[in-house]
């Protein structure tokens, strides 16, 4: 498990993901010319409020993955 820290809504979280999915997130973010914050702040933003951020970030790099 790997943490990395963002800013959301003004305020740092950390979040922690397995080193698979932490690389997979920066690989489709950088062949999207795409900030990692960026995307994790926009996977925030469209999460239902009972969904875990984690997880959440987890479903998105698992939908991309399948839509490629």
């Amino acid at each position: 498990m790997k943490k990395i820290s963002v800013s959301l809504s003004g305020h740092q979280t950390s979040i922690s993901l397995e080193d698979e999915f932490l690389s997979e997130l920066k690989r489709i973010c950088a062949e999207n010319h795409r900030a990692v914050a960026d995307v994790i702040r926009e996977i925030d933003s469209a999460r239902s409020p009972d969904t875990n951020l984690s997880s959440a970030i987890r479903v998105w790099i698992l939908k991309n993955i399948k839509n490629s």
